[in-house]
Formats: structure tokens, C-alpha cells, sequence
């Protein structure tokens, strides 16, 4: 990769990690507030997966999009373009005044975020090589649980004191912050372009879309994300509307969780590495299906609720570290982009389904509580069950793509390989 400056790998991660924070504190902090800004706003607690789904449904038409000319411009800028949209729309959020004013402005936050989350996987994937990167994916995916123990119960107690505006207006501040960080001290991303500037010969979305690998590996990130955002919506409501849970607590179990999630996914990626993403997968699978029944089907309720949190976040990590390293090695460096905008796009239409599939099948019942929360459970343990069966037909053609590959059988521009001729695995 070709830098006007040199950047160490860590540095690099690092700052990735920082744009991946803001970007992801924007998304999952909307959803435990909930409950809060739909008490603000006069919405009824069976339509906050609604508010979610706007940002992923918004997301995936940007991926669509972005897949047709993100990689013809230096990652870099491109990234920096997306996280300052990122930031106007969220300090839009805190201004809404009506269900229809937050959903436009959780669109236009899921227009800029989307791209923005496939650009960061692309520098990593580009400057990271392959051998290493899944111990890089987990750094970067860290900064969810860094959203997580840090970011969420901050928006929660700024929303306590401050009220439901304030965590929108603190988000987008700390994105302004980070987008100046990516321009001054990320360095120039351009190994996928050619001598000239333009962009490289690529595969065409089409022709991506004709290779049985990335169309498993689209369907893979699908399971993945309905499986998640059937159920991810509605659990701040379930806590407290099902659970009695209360309000003024509800920061600790997000606290505990993301302290798990963040020691799993430094242990996950390693693991992967040596394991491989199926094995890793599988036990994650298994550990999220119990989670699922014990907490949203049959809850007992000698169970602490932080403790529901740990499990759930620590075969969440597992799972999502395995499958990221895993689509990473799909495409090569002169299509990444483009590819996991696609993903990106197919990612967040997945969430999008999940969520206003959750939204039908909940109610609001006379007496406060959600109903159709096992339904909701059984829908997102079906989605599990599939994907590590997914899973292990991507990883099969990926290693028989990278077998070929090195024994001198060109596969074709945009499939599995080492990184670009002139990149610097080293930033």
C-alpha cells in the first residue's frame, strides 16, 4: 500500500477501532434508549424496532450503492466523507420532534454509517495481512465492546440526568473528534488503485455476484444479522417492561456484557487463527442457543440479568469474529470495497427484516408487557441453527480457492488470495 507517511499496523488498528466506536455507539446506543424516547416522542414500545430498521434499511441501499464506486477513491477520504455525514445526522437524532422527524434522521445516519463500516473493514483487510487478520478483526470489533461497556451506559445515565437528546448530541461530537483523527493520522489507502489513480480491473458487481463463495458468504452475514436484530431491538423494553428490571440499573448489564464481549473477542480472533472460523463458529452457535431459550423463551428467574448479558455477548463475540475473518479472505484487495459494500448492503437489509419482523410479531399488551417475545426467540434460534452449516460450505470453497491459488491456477480477478502486488502489509 503506498503512503505518503508510515503508519505502524497497531496505529492503524487503533484508529480504525476509534471511527468503528462512534460509528456503532450511533446504532447500538439508539435501541436501549427506547424506551425513553418513545415515552418522548408518544412511540409505542412495539415500534422501536422500527427506529432501528430505518438505519439498517437506509444502510443497505448506501452498500448497494457504494458497491459501484467506493473503490475508486482512496479509502481514507472516502472514510472521512462518510463519518462527517455520520455526525450531522446524529446531532439531527437529538433535534427530532415526532416519530416521522427520528426516522429521517436515523435514515440519513444509516446513508453515511453503512459505507462506513465496510470502508473501515477494508483498510484493515488491505493493510492487514491474512495471517494476522483475525487478530486485527477482533481489535477493531472490540470497539463494540468498548460501545458497550463505555458508550452505552454513558448514553443511558446522559439520557437519566439530561435527558433522551443529550446522548445524540454527545455521539455526534465525539465522531466530529474522530473524523479529524482518521484525516490527520490515518494514512492514504490506495494499494487497490493503479498507477494512474483510477481504479484497478475489478470484478463487476455482477460478476462478483456469479461466484458461488460470495453469494454463501452474503447469505451467511444474512443469517447472522436476522438472527440478531429479530431480537437485539427489543430486549432494553423486555427487561423492563417483562422483567421488571429497573430503569436507573439498566446501564449494568450493558456495563458487565460489553466487559465480556471485549475479553471474548481478544480471544476469539487468535482462536481463529489457529482454529479455524468453523470450529469457533459452532461453539459460539451452540453457547447463543442456550442463551436464547434461558433468557427471552423459559427466563428463570433466580437468574441475574447481567448474567444473561455475559452469555449472550460472549457467543455473540465468538460467532461474529469467526464469520468477519472468514468474508474477509472472499475477495482481494482490488474489489474489497466494493465487496463489502455489498455485504454491507445485504447486512443491514438483513437487520432491516429482522427488525420489522419483530415489530409484527410483538404487541403492546393491556397490562404493559410485550408479548410474543418467544416467538420472537424461537425466530432468531432457527436463524442460528443454519449458520454453521452456511459457514463451512464458505470456509470449503474459500481454502479450495486459496489452494488453487497457490498452486499457480490464477482464480480470476477479486477471488481469495494474498494482498495487492505493492501493498505494505506494515502500513
Amino acid at each position: 500500500m503506498p503512503t505518503e507517511r508510515q503508519v505502524s499496523e497497531r496505529a492503524v488498528v487503533f484508529l480504525i477501532g476509534a471511527v468503528q466506536f462512534v460509528n456503532i455507539l450511533d446504532f447500538v446506543m439508539v435501541l436501549p434508549l427506547g424506551p425513553d424516547f418513545g415515552k418522548g416522542l408518544g412511540i409505542a414500545s412495539s415500534h422501536i424496532g422500527t427506529v432501528g430498521g430505518a438505519y439498517t434499511a437506509a444502510a443497505s441501499v448506501a452498500g448497494l450503492a457504494g458497491g459501484y464506486f467506493l473503490d475508486r477513491f482512496d479509502r481514507r477520504k472516502a472514510l472521512a466523507v462518510c463519518m462527517l455525514g455520520l455526525v450531522l445526522a446524529t446531532a439531527a437524532g437529538g433535534l427530532a420532534v415526532g416519530l416521522s422527524s427520528l426516522l429521517l434522521a436515523r435514515v440519513a445516519a444509516g446513508l453515511f454509517g453503512g459505507p462506513a463500516t465496510s470502508l473501515s473493514l477494508s483498510v484493515i483487510a488491505d493493510v492487514i495481512p491474512v495471517e494476522r487478520r483475525g487478530r486485527a478483526l477482533g481489535a477493531v470489533m472490540g470497539s463494540f465492546s468498548v460501545a458497550s461497556v463505555v458508550g452505552v451506559p454513558m448514553a443511558l445515565k446522559l439520557a437519566e440526568h439530561g435527558g433522551w437528546r443529550l446522548p445524540f448530541f454527545v455521539v455526534a461530537a465525539l465522531g466530529a473528534l474522530v473524523v479529524l483523527g482518521a484525516l490527520f493520522f490515518l494514512p492514504p489507502v490506495r494499494g487497490h488503485l493503479k498507477e494512474g489513480g483510477g481504479p484497478a480491473r475489478t470484478a463487476g458487481v455482477l460478476e462478483l455476484l456469479s461466484r458461488s463463495e460470495v453469494r454463501l458468504s452474503y447469505v451467511m452475514t444474512a443469517v447472522v444479522m436476522m438472527a440478531s436484530f429479530v431480537l437485539i431491538p427489543n430486549i432494553s423494553a423486555y427487561l423492563q417492561q417483562n422483567l421488571g428490571y429497573p430503569r436507573d440499573l439498566l446501564w449494568l448489564p450493558y456495563f458487565i456484557g460489553g466487559i465480556m464481549s471485549f475479553i471474548t473477542l481478544r480471544v476469539a480472533g487468535p482462536l481463529v487463527d489457529k482454529l479455524g472460523a468453523f470450529k469457533v463458529v459452532v461453539g459460539g452457535a451452540v453457547l447463543l442457543l442456550g442463551t436464547t431459550y434461558v433468557g427471552f423463551v423459559d427466563y428463570p428467574h433466580w437468574m441475574p440479568i447481567p448474567l444473561l448479558f455475559v452469555l449472550m455477548m460472549t457467543s455473540m463475540g465468538l460467532r461474529n469474529v469467526a464469520y468477519n475473518t472468514l468474508t474477509s479472505r472472499v475477495p482481494d484487495s482490488s474489489v474489497r470495497a466494493r465487496f463489502m459494500s455489498l455485504q454491507s448492503a445485504v447486512q443491514h437489509m438483513a437487520a432491516a427484516l429482522g427488525a420489522f419482523l419483530s415489530s409484527r410479531l410483538l404487541t403492546d399488551l393491556p397490562d404493559g408487557r410485550l408479548g410474543g417475545m418467544e416467538h420472537v426467540a424461537w425466530v432468531s434460534m432457527g436463524m442460528t441453527v443454519l449458520l454453521p452449516v452456511v459457514l463451512w460450505s464458505v470456509e470449503r470453497q474459500v481454502l479450495e480457492r486459496e489452494q488453487a491459488r497457490g498452486l499457480g491456477v490464477s482464480p480470476g480477478p477479486g477471488l481469495p488470495g494474498p494482498l495487492a502486488t505493492g501493498s505494505d502489509p506494515h502500513g
